[in-house]
């Protein structure tokens, strides 16, 4: 039977390849949040990137080859599917959401092979579930815990770690919460239209009772009708700015922009770029730029880990195949280019008709 037609079993922890970090990634432990995953995801700009770093990649079919021939084989059904509970879309769209806002991301295998102890399922377990204890003179990770109770290092019930960077709750705390500051600031100037200010009186003193009266009925008439009536003895005076010489527009705009930055996501791809002439000639180019710029980093390291030998076997690696979905040209670009190869003796009628996921029979199937 082959490695992969073999049945998982679910069985105790055996001896594997032990999974280490550095203790800078402990966000949970080291870096207490300045601003929350829900928060930076309250800022408009920030969950447009998150949707399209995660959406996207999620979207692209993982594919097991070998490393000798670079063929695509026949793949674990971990890779088409990790986890037993939800789809491979899910558990990689987390996945990618963890990398982006802590750095690291971590799956829990459920089922290990019985034959070598391979991970055969695995769930993404959020990162503010997971702790751990390190060695104060190598700072390497020597326990992981899952809601404080410690898990195994090794085997069955061990984490898988993703890392990538200190993630954008760390290093864009202060970006986000600027962003939150000026969304906070200006929904209360859309809340409250009419500027504070104060009513001066040049005539007779007034009661306490009057001038409550008369505030709350100034109050009343600005926001229902926008137009109020003072008597001669009476003066409004403005003592704030109003919105638009407050600048939120801009101020949100450009915030927009920072966010975008921070992610590494192109500020087009959140409206925030000035530039709008687009056509289908450079909306291919800036594909290419954001795999280059923005997907790779993740993708990377979601198939390096995948692609160890405690995971995958000996001789193997798991790769997106983005070139065959995101980065996919016309098909009358990709015929030209097949023409070529076959007049080049480069390519064969049936390989050229794989590429194109095409059958002799011409069905497809």
């Amino acid at each position: 039977m082959g490695i992969f037609s073999r049945k998982p079993q679910v069985i105790q922890a055996q001896e594997a390849p032990q999974i280490m970090a550095d203790s800078f990634y402990g966000y949970n432990n080291y870096f207490p949040a300045l601003v929350s995953r829900q928060q930076a995801l309250g800022v408009p700009a920030i969950k447009r990137c998150r949707d399209l770093i995660a959406g996207t990649l999620a979207s692209v079919p993982l594919e097991y080859y070998k490393k000798s021939t670079g063929e695509k084989i026949a793949a674990p059904r971990w890779v088409e599917q990790p986890s037993k509970h939800q789809p491979l879309f899910e558990t990689l769209y987390f996945t990618l959401d963890s990398l982006l806002m802590y750095g690291q991301a971590f799956w829990q295998i459920t089922e290990v092979y019985a034959e070598d102890g391979r991970m055969a399922r695995a769930n993404w377990v959020a990162n503010t579930k997971v702790g751990f204890i390190t060695d104060p003179a190598t700072n390497f990770v020597t326990q992981y815990n899952i809601d404080g109770k410690p898990v195994p290092m090794t085997g069955l019930g061990s984490l898988i770690t993703f890392q990538k960077d200190e993630g954008i709750l760390g290093i864009g705390a202060r970006t986000i919460q600027s962003a939150l500051d000026v969304q906070r600031a200006a929904a209360i100037a859309a809340a409250t239209p009419m500027n504070s200010g104060i009513i001066k009186n040049s005539g007779a003193d007034l009661p306490p009772s009057e001038i409550t009266a008369l505030l709350a009925a100034w109050k009343r008439s600005r926001t229902n009708n926008a137009t109020a009536y003072l008597t001669s003895t009476l003066n409004y005076e403005p003592t704030s700015f109003s919105p638009k010489d407050m600048m939120y527009n801009e101020a949100i705009q450009n915030l927009a922009t920072e966010c975008a930055r921070l992610c590494s996501v192109d500020p087009y791809y959140v409206s925030a770029s000035q530039n709008t002439t687009m056509t289908y000639a450079n909306v291919q180019d800036e594909r290419k730029q954001m795999v280059a710029l923005t997907l790779q980093p993740y993708a990377s390291a979601i198939e390096a880990r995948l692609s160890m030998d405690d995971i995958s076997t000996a001789g193997h690696y798991v790769k997106f195949n983005l070139d065959d979905t995101f980065l996919r040209t016309e098909p009358m670009e990709r015929l030209l280019v097949l023409e070529k190869m076959l007049a080049l003796g480069l390519i064969t009628t049936e390989q050229a008709m794989e590429m194109e996921s095409l059958s002799p029979n011409g069905n497809g199937e």
